[in-house]
C-alpha cells in the first residue's frame, strides 16, 4: 500500500509552475469519497481549487475504475478512481471532502466500509467538508450531534433529527465540519476549506514538533 501511495503522489504533486506562489496546503493529502451520480460541479470545483491550494487529491469510491458524476438532469464527466475505500484505510489523509448530488450519498450512506471510513476521519480528528446532499453520510456517523450544519433544504429535517443545529447559511464551520448548501455555494466553500485545512495544518505540525505544547 505504500508503493500505491507513493505512486499517487509522484502522479499528482505539486509542479514547478506554483513555485513562486503561496500554496497553503502544500504537503497536504486529501479524500474525496464518492461514487456514480455525484454532483459534478461540487467534485471537480472544490477538486480544483485545492489541488490550486497544493493539495494533493486523492478520489476513493466503492469500486475501482471510472465513477460518473450528474449534471443538471443527465449524466455528466465521469472520473478515475484513485483508491477504493478499502485501500484507503492504510492512507492518512489530512482532510477529507464529500460532495453531493442526489444518488451519490445514499449509496455511500448504505455502504458499511464507507460509514466506517468517514468515521474513522472524525475519529482522528480530520477536517471534513460536506456540501448539498453529501452531509448524509455524516448523519450515519453520529457526529453531528450538537453541530451547527447547513446542507440541501431537504436534508434538513434529517440532520435535525441527527442532532445537530441546520442553519440557511452558505457556508457553515463547527469545530472541524464544514457544511455549504448548494452548488452555487461552490466559491465560499473552497475559500472556507482552504483556510480551515491550512490552520489545521498548522497545528499538526505545531503539535508535532512540540509535543508538549497546549493549544488554548
Amino acid at each position: 500500500m505504500f508503493d500505491l501511495f507513493e505512486r499517487y503522489i509522484k502522479k499528482t504533486s505539486p509542479v514547478s509552475t506554483y513555485t513562486n506562489e503561496v500554496r497553503e496546503l502544500a504537503g497536504c493529502h486529501g479524500a474525496i469519497l464518492a461514487t456514480d451520480g455525484f454532483e459534478q460541479s461540487e467534485l471537480f470545483g472544490p477538486k480544483a481549487a485545492l489541488e490550486k491550494a497544493g493539495a494533493v487529491m486523492h478520489v476513493v469510491s466503492l469500486h475501482p475504475g471510472r465513477i460518473r458524476g450528474w449534471s443538471g438532469n443527465e449524466w455528466g464527466r465521469s472520473i478515475q478512481v484513485d483508491m477504493t475505500v478499502r485501500e484507503a484505510w492504510s492512507i492518512q489523509f489530512d482532510f477529507l471532502v464529500l460532495p453531493g448530488g442526489v444518488m451519490n450519498p445514499d449509496k455511500l450512506r448504505n455502504n458499511a466500509e464507507a460509514v466506517a471510513f468517514v468515521m474513522s476521519m472524525a475519529n482522528k480528528g480530520r477536517p471534513i467538508a460536506a456540501i448539498c446532499h453529501g452531509v448524509q453520510i455524516l448523519i450515519e456517523t453520529g457526529f453531528l450531534k450538537g453541530k451547527k450544519i447547513t446542507s440541501w433544504p431537504s436534508v434538513r429535517t434529517d440532520v435535525v433529527n441527527a442532532g445537530a443545529k441546520w442553519v440557511d447559511q452558505e457556508v457553515v464551520i463547527d469545530d472541524k465540519i464544514i457544511t455549504s448548501r448548494k452548488p452555487s455555494d461552490i466559491p465560499a466553500f473552497n475559500a472556507a476549506m482552504i483556510e480551515q485545512f491550512a490552520q489545521d495544518k498548522i497545528h499538526s505540525r505545531t503539535h508535532a514538533e512540540n509535543p508538549g505544547h497546549a493549544s488554548l
